[in-house]
C-alpha cells in the first residue's frame, strides 16, 4: 500500500538547506538522529512526462499566492526571481543557503483530491478489483 511519497534534495551545505526548510518555510520535520531533519509536507501529486531520458525527476513546492511568497523572501533576503507565467502555473525559483534552486508554483492546472491515508492501492487491494470486474460484468449483462 502507497502511504505517502519521501523526496529528497541533495545539497553542498545541507544543514542551512534544513534550517531555511524549518526556520523559513516553516515545514514541521522530525530529527531522525544526527541532525537529520525529514520534513512534513503538504497534499501531493505526481505527473509523468515525455522524456528522452528515464530517471530524471523533478522537486516543486507549490504556493496559493506566489507574488505574496516572493515579496517574503525578498523581505527575508532570501534571492528569488521574479514569477513566470508558463501557463499552467506561475513558477519562481528560490536559492537555497547551499545554493542549489527549488522551483514553487502557484497552479492553474486541475488538482486531483489528495490520496486519503490507508485509501488501499489497486496493487494492493486485488480483490476490491476483481469485485469491481465481476460487478461491471454483472451490469453489462443486464444491458444487452
Amino acid at each position: 500500500m502507497i502511504i505517502g511519497a519521501h523526496s529528497i534534495i541533495y545539497s553542498k551545505n545541507p544543514e542551512a538547506d534544513r534550517a531555511f526548510l524549518r526556520d523559513v518555510l516553516r515545514l514541521p520535520s522530525v530529527n531522525v538522529g544526527d541532525g537529520w531533519l525529514i520534513f512534513g509536507l503538504p497534499p501531493a501529486e505526481v505527473a509523468v512526462h515525455p522524456s528522452d531520458e528515464n530517471d530524471v525527476h523533478e522537486f516543486y513546492l507549490m504556493s496559493d499566492d506566489i507574488e505574496t511568497l516572493i515579496a517574503a523572501m525578498q523581505k527575508r533576503g532570501i534571492p528569488c526571481g521574479p514569477a513566470q507565467n508558463l501557463g499552467w502555473g506561475l513558477l519562481t525559483r528560490v536559492t537555497l543557503p547551499g545554493g542549489g534552486k527549488l522551483g514553487i508554483y502557484q497552479p492553474r492546472h486541475a488538482r486531483p483530491k489528495a490520496m486519503s491515508p490507508g485509501r488501499k492501492t489497486h496493487a494492493t487491494a486485488p480483490r476490491a478489483a476483481k469485485r469491481a470486474r465481476r460487478t461491471s460484468a454483472r451490469g453489462a449483462k443486464g444491458r444487452r
